[in-house]
């Protein structure tokens, strides 16, 4: 099974994030996950961690401050060089909101909330590396 060196949950929902971080410590695909309640203090993380290192990162679209499609935008311009692995996770069931992740070649996956290990399974499942 694919391995991450870091897993960050981005919601500003906190209940959201420690049931999701619960679920992903069942697995074996990272020792840290970590979460972060806005976009910006997620972004500020990934600058820190060498871009060797591979990150996943569960993104909510509708968050204030920075929602998740200018988190997606900001980190395409912070780090062109990246290779990480980025999952919308969202409550929203709008098409237009599917059809705009498939516009970013970063993301790999979109998900309705809430998080199942099904869901893990099947977005895990995409990776070969």
């Amino acid at each position: 099974m694919i391995h991450f060196d870091a897993i960050f949950l981005v919601d500003d929902d906190p209940i959201n994030n420690l049931i999701n971080k619960r679920l992903l410590s069942k697995l074996d695909i990272s020792e840290l996950i970590l979460e972060f309640l806005e976009g910006a203090l997620a972004l500020e993380k990934i600058a820190e961690v060498p871009k060797e290192q591979k990150i996943m990162i569960f993104l909510d679209i509708n968050m204030p401050v920075l929602n998740g499609w200018e988190f997606l935008d900001t980190y395409l311009k912070l780090f062109p060089d990246r290779s990480d692995k980025i999952v919308i996770l969202s409550s929203s069931i709008d098409f237009q909101d599917r059809q705009r992740a498939r516009e970013y070649e970063l993301v790999s996956g979109f998900l309705e909330k809430p998080l199942t290990l099904d869901k893990i399974h099947y977005q895990l499942s995409k990776y070969n590396d």
